[in-house]
């Protein structure tokens, strides 16, 4: 990671991510626990994230926005556009305008959808391809360091002076990563030029995700979990009221002790994806995040905590080895595109199972529905663990043999010519 740190792109760009991660995790649970406040709802307030994730199902469009344009200009305007976003927050003064929070979580994940591929494919520019997962791991520790006050800060926020005062804050850290992008200096190749239609241009990523076998199982495991981690946005708040029975702003201690143990996955990250692979990762994150969730079951604080830190250590291996693995396995020209169809293939199981984990919250036991959450996660990570092509020993043995394959068509090409240029002169005529 010394490497990575001495880069001084890195540095600012790191610098401009953690202050709007700060701002981020402030502003969304200030707006779950507005909404929890001012409707006394649970379903409400899961609904809340509902519309920040549905919105990010515009993920193909950004994805061609950001391959046609410079990535640091598409980033540059994504964060004014957000500052702009968030401060909709202050025409809240009722329980009236809980839609106006509603439209501008939604609002916020379309801005997320341009940030996110646009980052993806900047890293992926700065950095060479054997530091990308120590970069993505000090991303993720950056965000999950984050959790360790961010959420705290922005709830007593919340208590005293009001959700406005939260956005104003949220506002400024958008400005400021803006800012922090003039110091980045990033050679980008100009955009490659779209030759065929629309509908190929916006499919582009979702069909190399397809072809690519080893992407495509990992982001089907993914997504195959995010049927159901969805319910975990709606369930936050009801192991805290239901089952620990305290305030709804109690939700803000479990996200830092989640981020305690994300701080720690974020750290061990690089290390695991270098020693088991990154499919092997992935796999390891769910299973241990789906034991998390298990713990969560309980009605003690002393179960519960642990089970928090586990998922939060489980999803930055998630996080890193999958974006990592995407970055490493995707040409330059189709990283917006690849990251944004990644995005919606596991947000959009993501974005039903929170409209349904509100839903089901109303008549099951939440209870219930933390076991199902727990076995669904597990059950993913072990189905990728046992395919073959994930298996880092066969990956590296069908590399070498890719490569070997390579050097013998160049060789045979090389040496036919050679036989070409030593036959006769041609003979003139007269």
């Amino acid at each position: 990671m010394k490497a990575v740190l001495a880069d001084r792109n890195f540095r600012w760009f790191l610098g401009g991510q953690f202050l709007s991660i700060f701002g981020d995790t402030s502003a969304w649970l200030a707006m779950g626990i507005w909404v929890r406040e001012l409707t006394g709802s649970n379903a409400e307030a899961g609904l809340t994230f509902f519309f920040f994730t549905l919105a990010t199902l515009c993920g193909p469009l950004a994805g061609v926005v950001v391959d046609r344009m410079h990535r640091r200009t598409v980033l540059v305007w994504g964060n004014l556009a957000g500052a702009a976003v968030v401060l909709g927050l202050l025409a809240v003064h009722g329980r009236g305008q809980v839609w106006v929070i509603w439209l501008v979580a939604f609002l916020y994940g379309v801005v997320a959808a341009f940030l996110d591929s646009g980052e993806t494919a900047l890293l992926a520019t700065m950095m060479p391809a054997d530091r990308l997962a120590d970069a993505n791991g000090l991303l993720s520790t950056s965000r999950q360091g984050v959790r360790l006050f961010g959420p705290l800060v922005g709830a007593a926020i919340f208590a005293v002076a009001g959700g406005g005062v939260v956005a104003v804050i949220d506002a400024g850290t958008f400005v400021v990563a803006a800012g922090s992008l003039f110091f980045v200096r990033v050679d980008e190749s100009a955009p490659v030029p779209e030759h065929r239609g629309w509908w190929h241009s916006v499919t582009a990523g979702a069909v190399h995700v397809w072809r690519d076998v080893v992407l495509r199982q990992v982001v089907s495991a993914t997504a195959l979990a995010c049927v159901v981690i969805g319910f975990l946005e709606t369930l936050g708040f009801a192991v805290v009221t239901d089952g620990l029975h305290r305030r709804a702003s109690f939700l803000g201690v479990l996200i830092t002790i989640q981020g305690i143990g994300a701080v720690l996955g974020g750290v061990t990250a690089a290390w695991l994806i270098r020693r088991i692979g990154e499919g092997f990762a992935v796999g390891a994150a769910l299973v241990l995040a789906g034991g998390g969730c298990a713990l969560e079951v309980s009605s003690s604080l002393l179960l519960v905590a642990p089970g928090v830190a586990l998922l939060g250590l489980g999803l930055p291996w998630l996080i890193v080895a999958l974006t990592t693995l995407m970055q490493r396995r995707t040409p330059n020209e189709l990283q917006g595109r690849v990251s944004a169809a990644v995005g919606v293939l596991v947000t959009a199981p993501q974005t039903i199972s929170i409209a349904l984990g509100a839903a089901l919250v109303a008549v099951f036991d939440y209870r219930l529905l933390l076991v199902v959450v727990a076995v669904v996660m597990a059950a993913s990570g072990v189905l990728l663990v046992t395919r073959p092509e994930q298996h880092p020993k066969r990956r590296a043995a069908a590399a070498a043999a890719d490569a070997a394959a390579a050097a013998a068509a160049a060789t045979a090409e090389a040496g036919a010519g050679e036989v070409v240029g030593t036959g006769p002169e041609p003979v003139e005529a007269g």
